[in-house]
């Protein structure tokens, strides 16, 4: 049985994952796996508060060696919780991090009630400043003594 090249390319993949406990580990992990070796930034992952998840993916040894990088770069500056390689991650791996990816964005941003009242209130302020613009440019008025 001959594989595809698209086979052959995704059997040379791994995933790369490092969570750090704050945004500033996580850039630095980041930005030190990016240069330390020939690997594509999946996502950054915010999985509550304050833990942060970066995915790189590439040929598994190039990977490995960004993982590294990045644990020794968070551990640095920030607290790194964890990381790990998977090399030769199954598809169904890529559909979880894309279907965990398509929750977060197709979450609505709020209660839509509240977000009505708040341009409501945003319109009544717009127009109590527009009166105090106004009362400000006219000159007060003559009197006559």
């Amino acid at each position: 049985m001959e594989l595809t090249k698209n086979e052959v390319k995704s059997l040379a993949k791994a995933l790369g994952m490092i969570e750090t406990r704050g945004l500033i580990g996580s850039v630095e992990a980041a930005d030190a796996m990016l240069k330390a070796a020939d690997v594509r930034l999946v996502k950054q992952e915010k999985a509550d508060a304050a833990l942060v998840t970066i995915y790189v993916e590439g040929d598994v040894g190039a990977v490995q060696a960004a993982v590294e990088s990045g644990r020794e770069a968070a551990a640095r500056v920030g607290e790194l919780i964890a990381s790990h390689v998977i090399p030769h991650p199954d598809d169904g791996i890529k559909k979880l991090l894309q279907t965990e990816e398509s929750k977060t964005s197709a979450k609505p941003s709020g209660n839509p009630a509240k977000g009505e009242a708040r341009e409501k209130a945003a319109g009544k302020k717009a127009t109590g400043n527009q009166q105090a613009v106004k009362e400000q440019e006219e000159p007060p008025p003559e009197s006559g003594a």
